[in-house]
């Protein structure tokens, strides 16, 4: 029996389903958390064999121990993971320090994380990216945007999400930004006209897909992070070939295997500097399974488990099961504090049997998510389109 680490299996809350699967397929799943085992829901606990709690998963002497706990106890750790890209860093570390094959090392970190270092990674892969610099001086920037003109896209190198990302519209907001934000190390990248796309999928240990799919964001998720709008995404019914084709190339020159990812793209909305209206090029890579509540949605979309499909790869390398009916599954996240016209209720009441998910969203993800989700699965692109349009009126 192959012992399985699995790091924070009670958050997101939807994450115990892939301990689940595991389990159903023969792992012993242990956890490591910082939930006390007491207050674990018990789908949680009946997810794995045994779970080691910790005040503090930042803390990685903690986990470290919690590892070196089950080793003694279980015999040679074959995985540890998160499917988090919160973690990735410490799953890496993890693995490295106990000699675990199975996954990112450390010293493949900066490829994964930092999007200065993927840009050649794209390159590998033949797809477009946006040209950048590292931010060091006033000058440095200045002399950059000489060449790129404003706006321009400031985040962190090594950053999860929208999170601390900036448009910058001139050299007064420039400056402004120079003197209070620079606690890591930054990127800054010409302006894109694009729509935010992605291409998900579970990735055999040869570096072939077992399960494709894709979401759309609506609306800017910098925005929505930084100007508190609705968050609204949604999975596509059928993934577009040349999204499928970016996606495939940069699994290759990436070099992964076994693993659920999420790359994110921009489809141009226009013609400009970077290449014409409908062109595909490159965001940034996520090693990971799309966040929150996003596996589930993808479930409704093509009428499968995803969560089983990364279990069976895991365990088999391959699944034999497959994709039904498709679907769209939109997602809209809305603010506490903003009057709507339709209260919860009457959403629920309008959408009946195509409101899949109804629910608060964990305060630690309603930056970028929102506060109440509404999850829905529709046949056609309009009737997505109006549900939007309803839940944010």
């Amino acid at each position: 029996m192959k012992n399985f680490i699995f790091i924070s299996p009670n958050f997101p809350t939807n994450y115990y389903k892939f301990c689940r699967e595991l389990k159903n397929n023969g792992f012993n799943v242990l956890g490591i958390g910082d939930c006390p085992y007491n207050e674990l829901p018990e789908n949680v606990k009946n997810s794995v064999r045994e779970y080691y709690w910790v005040t503090n998963l930042e803390n990685y002497d903690e986990v470290y121990r919690a590892v070196a706990y089950f080793t003694f106890i279980y015999g040679k750790i074959d995985y540890i993971e998160s499917n988090n890209e919160y973690w990735l860093e410490r799953d890496a570390m993890l693995r490295t320090a106990f000699n675990i094959k199975t996954g990112f090392q450390q010293s493949a970190v900066r490829k994964i994380k930092y999007k200065s270092v993927m840009k050649k990674y794209y390159a590998k892969a033949g797809i477009k990216t946006a040209r950048y610099c590292i931010v060091k001086t006033l000058k440095n920037c200045l002399k950059f945007i000489e060449t790129v003109g404003y706006p321009v896209i400031v985040k962190p190198d090594n950053g999860v999400g929208a999170n601390d990302t900036h448009k910058i519209k001139n050299e007064q907001e420039l400056t402004a930004f120079l003197e209070n934000k620079l606690p890591v190390q930054y990127i800054m990248e010409e302006f894109i006209d694009g729509e935010v796309t992605t291409y998900d999928a579970i990735i055999d240990s040869a570096g072939n897909p077992l399960f494709e799919t894709g979401n759309v964001t609506v609306n800017s998720l910098a925005d929505v992070v930084n100007k508190s709008g609705e968050c609204l995404f949604y999975i596509v019914d059928a993934l577009s070939p040349e999204v499928c084709e970016a996606g495939r190339k940069t699994v290759k020159a990436f070099g992964v295997k076994s693993r659920f990812i999420h790359f994110e793209f921009f489809r141009l909305t226009r013609d400009q500097h970077i290449g014409n209206k409908g062109e595909i090029v490159a965001l940034e890579v996520n090693m990971r399974p799309a966040g929150g509540i996003a596996p589930d949605m993808m479930n409704y979309a093509n009428s499968t488990d995803v969560y089983k499909i990364w279990a069976d790869m895991i365990a088999f390398d391959k699944t034999d099961l497959t994709c039904g009916e498709k679907f769209y599954c939109g997602f809209a996240g809305r603010r506490d504090g903003k009057s709507y016209a339709y209260g919860d209720g009457e959403i629920v009441e309008k959408y009946g049997e195509e409101l899949k998910i109804t629910d608060r969203i964990p305060d630690v993800l309603s930056p970028a998510m929102g506060n109440t989700m509404f999850v829905a699965r529709l046949k056609t692109k309009k009737e997505l389109n109006d549900f939007y349009a309803y839940v944010t009126k």
